[in-house]
């Protein structure tokens, strides 16, 4: 289960390991988590969150495909140290007819084909024919502007999460 609950003052104040800890159950990336602590304390959520979304964009590409290895695939079942946030921002796919499924599915596995890593996208409020119709929209991306296009998707991801997680 995520953590969520943990307020902001919470955050500032945990040991470093634990803060560690609780960073990456936000994200698999080490050189976000450790970023993010690093910068403690902090006098606002709007301020974690920045930190945060820095932190994503200064990601290079090893610690980007950490972070993506913590994602599953949208429409599989999530597990790993992650599952319980995925399964909150996939719960739309649980309603997904069979055709969307099938096609998420096929399309999940032409992205990875084409980029080597897992298709992610802030699936959160949206619908299985809406995440389908984004992921058939990036496959014709450059992989310049897909990688551009990832770090936006994790940025809001991590927002999401980091949110509850000092809400």
């Amino acid at each position: 289960m995520p953590a969520d609950g943990l307020s902001l003052d919470q955050f500032n104040a945990l040991p470093a390991a634990d803060a560690r800890l609780a960073a990456n159950g936000v994200c698999a990336s080490a050189a976000w988590a450790e970023d993010v602590i690093a910068h403690r304390p902090y006098a606002d959520v709007a301020a974690v969150l920045a930190r945060s979304d820095d932190a994503v964009f200064a990601l290079d590409d090893i610690e980007l495909g950490a972070a993506l290895a913590g994602h599953p695939r949208i429409g599989d079942r999530p597990t790993g140290a992650h599952a319980a946030w995925s399964r909150r921002e996939q719960a739309s796919m649980s309603n997904a007819d069979a055709d969307v499924a099938e096609r998420i599915r096929a399309g999940n596995l032409a992205y990875e084909e084409r980029f080597g890593h897992v298709y992610l996208v802030c699936a959160s409020g949206r619908s299985p024919e809406e995440l389908l119709s984004i992921l058939e929209s990036r496959l014709d991306n450059a992989p310049a502007e897909e990688r551009a296009v990832v770090l936006s998707e994790l940025a809001a991801i991590n927002r999401l999460r980091l949110g509850r997680l000092v809400a």
